[in-house]
């Protein structure tokens, strides 16, 4: 595991039980630990995590057997995701390249926009049946503007 948990502070979200809700649960935690007001994430950071969240629940509810259960764990540079569903299948792509599939047919890019977006990705059976995928997205804290009021502007 990546750095040191942080204790969430963030707001108490519903149950996650969809894209949106993971999404939601998400943006809470990374509220939590860059504060919006003194020291935001940076938001390019934050729509690679959404779409991180996106693709990952979304696989599992599609692909994976239904959603088991869905965390996001803040850390010092980053938010660990981990998604738990009910197939023991690995998806076929699940370390690959990153490069999008050749041909669109529906389907294909969610392991390579995870692959390319996410670091330490890990696959591991559950005893209980299925598996959990686990995935760090680094997140930044924005740089602040420049103000055309100060010395130099």
């Amino acid at each position: 595991m990546r750095g040191e948990e942080l204790a969430p502070s963030g707001p108490a979200v519903a149950p996650v039980t969809t894209a949106a809700s993971a999404r939601a649960y998400a943006r809470a935690m990374v509220d939590a630990r860059w504060n919006p007001s003194l020291q935001p994430a940076r938001e390019e950071d934050v729509i690679d995590l959404l779409l991180v969240v996106s693709e990952m629940v979304t696989n599992a509810i599609r692909h994976g057997g239904g959603l088991a259960g869905f965390e996001a764990v803040p850390l010092h540079d980053g938010i660990r995701l981990t998604v738990h569903d009910h197939s023991d299948v690995v998806p076929s792509a699940a370390y690959g390249s990153g490069a999008p599939p050749g041909g669109h047919h529906g389907s294909g890019y969610g392991w390579p926009l995870i692959i390319r977006l996410a670091r330490d990705i890990s696959i591991d059976t559950r005893a209980s049946g299925g598996k959990t995928i686990s995935a760090f997205v680094p997140v930044r804290t924005a740089v602040p503007a420049r103000s055309a009021d100060g010395p130099y502007g």
